[in-house]
């Protein structure tokens, strides 16, 4: 355990960061900020470069595309400009369909609010992973980095470690379950911990001539 902590702190140094985070995205369980995570993941629900999912998002809340309401009014060719600005290549008409459906669907089904998502779930992680499902674009990989980011806000998803996060940890000899893992770090630490060890996945996959490195 010693050593699980110590291989912890090393990969922190390094890998540290959430994904919102590097978009942006000031994580707190409000409206705003909920679905600004919403639209990072629908970002990420494709073969795309990480890095480039989050400049996307980024372009997208510099267009003022922060809320359903605002993306929902936004026409999708603002849309695929403000995606084209982030090369984001191949995807970039079909994430603007899906983005302006998304926020769509937000607004019909939950006023525009995650938090009701939360509620309609009841407390289930199993069951806030299958209404994220509902949103245009996100799969079970969506959900999974939804879950895996918002587990500091919404207790009920921890710990949430996703596949690649526990490949990671057995590639470092860490624990292989979440729960494991969760005794390595406080609480608050643990989404930080999750994004760390897909960081870090990503990092080591290998190279390969045209292969994406996407959460």
């Amino acid at each position: 355990m010693v050593e699980g902590r110590a291989a912890v702190r090393q990969l922190l140094s390094e890998y540290g960061r959430t994904h919102a985070d590097e978009a942006g995205i000031r994580l707190r369980n409000t409206p705003a900020p909920l679905y600004q995570l919403l639209t990072l993941c629908v970002l990420f629900s494709v073969r795309i470069k990480a890095e480039i999912a989050v400049v996307a998002a980024r372009e997208l809340f510099a267009a003022g595309l922060r809320t359903p309401r605002a993306m929902a009014a936004s026409s999708w060719q603002e849309r695929v400009d403000a995606l084209g600005r982030a090369h984001y290549r191949r995807y970039d008409e079909s994430t603007a369909t899906a983005l302006g459906s998304g926020s769509e669907f937000v607004l019909d089904r939950y006023r525009g609010d995650l938090r009701r998502l939360r509620e309609a779930a009841d407390g289930d992680p199993v069951r806030v992973r299958e209404l994220l499902q509902e949103v245009d674009r996100i799969g079970p990989v969506g959900a999974d980095i939804f879950c895996r980011e918002a587990q500091g806000i919404w207790p009920e998803l921890l710990p949430s470690f996703d596949r690649r996060a526990r490949h990671a940890a057995a590639a470092l000899g860490l624990p292989t379950t979440a729960e494991g893992l969760a005794r390595l770090v406080d609480t608050e630490d643990l989404p930080v911990l999750a994004a760390a060890l897909v960081r870090y996945e990503l990092h080591r996959a290998p190279s390969r001539a045209g292969a994406k490195r996407h959460v």
